[in-house]
């Protein structure tokens, strides 16, 4: 199959499988330089793109991934795309062979498929993947004029700049407990990386960021992107107006309080205000709090990243 048939039976697939994912291919234009394979298997054709993304230890990207991520975006068509996955995921492992280093821990290999696509799963695991990072989505779901419900002993508060020290503990404990599931990365100087881009939000005219204290004590945090500033992940869903859930942070001592519902209550009002039609946020598969928190509040999966870090073993 040639590249033409096989975007458009990609495209035709990607649609079938879920009416939120965009009717464009968001991966389509991945930055140059890039390495394209293609394949062909009992009449199934795949075609991939790989290339190379790399970021400063020093900028607060390094801190929610390994500073140089291999990436491969594939487009799939016909009756055995598994197979044809296969051939594709064996020739980029050979080309990897000659870019990174074995056991480099700051590198990754990392491939993103619609989450209710599954086709080549097996394939993915069986080359050392696994299911990491979710693009999870809701629906708008308008509130009622009242607002969300109150939960006993919480307020929520927009954050301002003397918060600043509170703001940069919750979000600091954030990134401590996310580094356990072998994406984001616990560097030294995150709390220094942290601060600094607290301090540009905490500026803003908008609040972005959120404090919810329990009974005095602020315990939670909620950093919030509004359109257009969502332009960058917009792109990934069928929707007309994005808001994207950055980071929602609970202490230990408020664990099952509410204050978790409460925020991410506040977040959807505030969203539902601005008209947006989804909201977005990522958040690592594995978590045992996580993953049943959010689509205990209407979230599903939408694009599942496969990782396999470090990306040469």
């Amino acid at each position: 199959m040639d590249t033409e048939a096989i975007a458009t039976a990609h495209a035709a697939r990607l649609t079938g499988a879920d009416p939120l994912l965009p009717s464009s291919d968001p991966f389509a234009r991945p930055p140059e330089p890039v390495t394209v394979f293609r394949a062909d298997a009992n009449g199934s054709g795949a075609e991939g793109h790989a290339w190379r993304s790399a970021v400063d230890e020093r900028s607060s990207d390094s801190l929610w991934r390994p500073l140089v991520e291999h990436r491969l975006t594939v487009r799939l068509s016909g009756p055995a795309p598994g197979e044809a996955l296969a051939e594709i995921l064996t020739r980029w492992d050979e080309h990897l062979s000659g870019l990174a280093s074995p056991g480099d821990w700051e590198t990754a290999a990392v491939v993103p498929r619609p989450s209710r696509d599954p086709a080549g799963s097996a394939e993915l695991l069986r080359h050392g993947f696994a299911p990491t990072r979710v693009l999870a989505v809701r629906p708008a779901d308008r509130l009622t004029a009242a607002g969300p419900p109150a939960e006993p002993g919480v307020r929520i508060r927009a954050a301002e700049t003397a918060d600043l020290d509170t703001a940069t503990r919750l979000f600091t404990e954030l990134q401590r407990y996310d580094s356990q599931f072998g994406l984001v990365t616990l560097r030294a100087n995150a709390e220094e990386l942290l601060r600094a881009e607290l301090t540009e939000q905490l500026n803003r005219t908008e609040p972005t960021v959120w404090l919810a204290e329990l009974y005095g004590r602020p315990l939670g945090s909620l950093l919030l992107e509004y359109p257009p500033e969502t332009d960058w992940v917009a792109r990934y869903v069928n929707a007309e107006r994005v808001g994207y859930l950055a980071s929602l942070q609970i202490s230990e001592a408020a664990q099952s309080s509410g204050v978790g519902t409460a925020l991410t209550a506040h977040a959807h009002q505030l969203f539902d205000e601005m008209g947006v039609d989804a909201v977005l946020l990522h958040h690592a598969l594995a978590s045992p709090q996580s993953t049943p928190f959010w689509y205990g509040h209407g979230y599903r999966p939408l694009w599942t990243y496969w990782y396999r870090r470090p990306a040469v073993r």
